[in-house]
């Protein structure tokens, strides 16, 4: 049987590693946006947790929020990638303060 401390663990590594991705990583910018996406998804997945053993929706409900955010977030992030790629020709996050204006 699992219990909600088994699901908060999950969540709780999955949030860790994300953590450690975005600071082992700071040259690559598709890599820094899926460390994004696996810490929001480990959000996601405590208030699912929290929602199904208080008996309540609106944890769920506010996960349908917090993955519309995550998918406008990741377009706009894979506009820039491809702004950035197109201008000069690296994905590295060091080039980004050519693009300032």
């Amino acid at each position: 049987m699992l219990t909600l401390a088994h699901f908060l663990t999950l969540g709780a590594i999955l949030f860790a590693l994300s953590v450690i991705g975005i600071f082992m990583n700071r040259k690559n910018l598709i890599v820094l946006l899926m460390a994004i996406e696996l810490m929001l998804l480990a959000v996601n997945m405590n208030f699912i947790a929290f929602s199904h053993y208080l008996g309540d929706a609106a944890g769920q409900i506010f996960v349908f929020f917090i993955l519309t955010v995550a998918a406008a977030e990741s377009a706009i992030g894979l506009a820039i990638l491809v702004v950035l790629f197109r201008n000069l020709n690296t994905v590295e996050v060091e080039e980004l303060d050519e693009l300032k204006g």
